[in-house]
C-alpha cells in the first residue's frame, strides 16, 4: 500500500490561536511540507484545487512542479483536479510537463469537486456538472492515447487531428478518477478500467465496500485486468506522539473548519462527541499516534478488500507548521514501516 498526504493548502488563519499566516508564509510551510514528506520516504503527495479565500490551491499545478524541483522520489499529484471546470487539453498539457520536470513522477486524479465556485467563475453551467465531467473526462483519455486527437462533443469544439505537446515521460500518465459516494461514478471509473481515489470525510468506511464491490465488478465486467482497478482512500486524518495529543491538537482547527463549511451547506452543528466517534475503531478519521492509526489503516483495508493507496487530508485543521512537520516524521518514521510489514 502507498502512503501519502493531500493538501488543499488552506490559508491558515485562527487569531484566537495566535496562528496568523501570510499567503506568502503559508506556501512556503507547504513546500517545506511536501520536502519532508519525500525525505521520510512517503510515497505520494497531493494538491487539491479549490477557487476560495480558504485555500490557495487554485493552481494546483504550480505548486507540484515547484515541488517536483526540491524532491526526488515522491509521486506528486491533484487532489482533485475539477475537470468538469477544466480544459482537457490544458490539464494534460500541465501535467505532461509537470511530468516531465519531476522525471515521471506526476499524476492526475480526475473528479468533479465538492465545491461549486468554478462553474460561475469559468462561465459553466451548474445543471451540466456530470455531463461536463464524462465529456472532458473522454477526451483526457484520448489524449493520453493520441498524440494527434479526433474528438467531438457537446461542450467544446471538435478536435480534428490537431497535435497535444508535450507528451509525457511515463506512457501512460496515470489518470485516476475521484469519487465520492454516487455509485454511478464507481461504475464508471470501472468501465474505464482507471484507478479509483475514494474521498471519505465521514461515516465508517466499511459502509463504501458494496460501492468499490460495484467498481471491481464493472471493471470485470468490460474486460479490465483486476490489476488496473486499483483502489485509493483519501481521509482526513493527523498524527501526534500520542492518541490524545493528536486529537487535541487538530480538533481546534477541524471544527472552525467545518463549522464555517456546515453553514454553507446547512450541517448540523460540529461537536466534539461526533469528531471523538469519527476518530474511534470504526470511524473514518485518522487521528491518533502511529501503532493506532496503523491498526486502523490495516482494518480498513481488510475491510474493502484491499487498498493500494491511503493519504491523509491534515490540512483541513489549522495547525502550526511544527505540528505539521512532526506528524509528516510520525507518518513516515514509524506508522509506514508498520502498515508496509503487513501489506505487500
Amino acid at each position: 500500500m502507498q502512503l501519502g498526504i493531500d493538501s488543499f493548502a488552506a490559508s491558515v488563519s485562527d487569531p484566537s490561536r495566535g496562528l496568523v499566516l501570510s499567503p506568502h508564509e503559508r506556501m512556503q510551510n507547504l513546500l517545506d511540507e511536501i520536502t519532508l514528506a519525500d525525505q521520510v520516504g512517503l510515497d505520494v503527495f497531493g494538491v487539491g484545487e479549490h477557487h476560495r479565500a480558504e485555500f490557495l490551491d487554485s493552481a494546483p499545478v504550480v505548486i507540484l512542479s515547484a515541488a517536483a524541483a526540491r524532491t526526488k522520489k515522491i509521486r506528486l499529484t491533484s487532489a482533485v483536479t475539477v475537470l468538469s471546470a477544466a480544459d482537457p487539453v490544458r490539464v494534460f498539457q500541465e501535467f505532461a510537463t509537470l511530468d516531465l520536470i519531476s522525471n515521471g513522477r506526476a499524476e492526475i486524479v480526475a473528479g468533479r469537486g465538492s465545491f461549486v465556485e468554478s462553474f460561475p467563475l469559468f462561465g459553466l453551467r451548474l445543471e451540466d456538472y456530470d455531463a461536463l465531467f464524462a465529456e472532458k473526462l473522454d477526451l483526457l483519455l484520448n489524449i493520453r492515447e493520441n498524440t494527434e486527437v479526433h474528438w467531438s462533443g457537446e461542450h467544446r469544439p471538435a478536435l480534428t487531428g490537431q497535435p497535444v505537446y508535450p507528451r509525457p515521460l511515463q506512457n501512460p500518465l496515470p489518470i485516476w478518477v475521484g469519487v465520492g459516494g454516487t455509485p454511478a461514478s464507481f461504475v464508471r471509473a470501472g468501465l474505464l478500467g482507471l484507478p479509483l481515489m475514494v474521498a471519505i470525510i465521514g461515516g465508517q468506511p466499511a459502509r463504501f465496500r458494496p460501492l468499490i464491490d460495484l467498481y471491481r465488478e464493472a471493471g470485470k465486467r468490460a474486460g479490465h485486468n483486476p490489476e488496473q482497478l486499483k483502489v485509493g482512500l483519501h481521509l482526513i486524518g493527523f498524527l501526534g506522539d500520542t492518541t490524545e495529543q493528536a486529537a487535541d491538537d487538530f480538533f481546534p482547527g477541524y471544527l472552525q473548519t467545518f463549522t464555517e463549511i456546515g453553514k454553507e451547506r446547512g450541517w448540523l452543528p460540529t461537536t466534539r462527541a461526533q469528531f471523538d466517534v469519527l476518530r474511534g475503531p470504526t470511524g473514518a478519521y485518522l487521528i491518533g499516534d502511529a501503532p493506532t492509526v496503523a491498526s486502523k489503516i490495516l482494518s480498513i483495508d481488510e475491510a474493502l478488500g484491499g487498498i493500494a493507496r491511503t493519504t491523509f487530508q491534515m490540512s483541513v485543521s489549522t495547525l502550526p507548521h511544527s505540528k505539521m512537520r512532526r506528524a509528516i516524521e510520525i507518518l513516515g518514521n514509524d506508522l509506514a514501516p508498520l502498515v508496509r510489514d503487513q501489506l505487500p
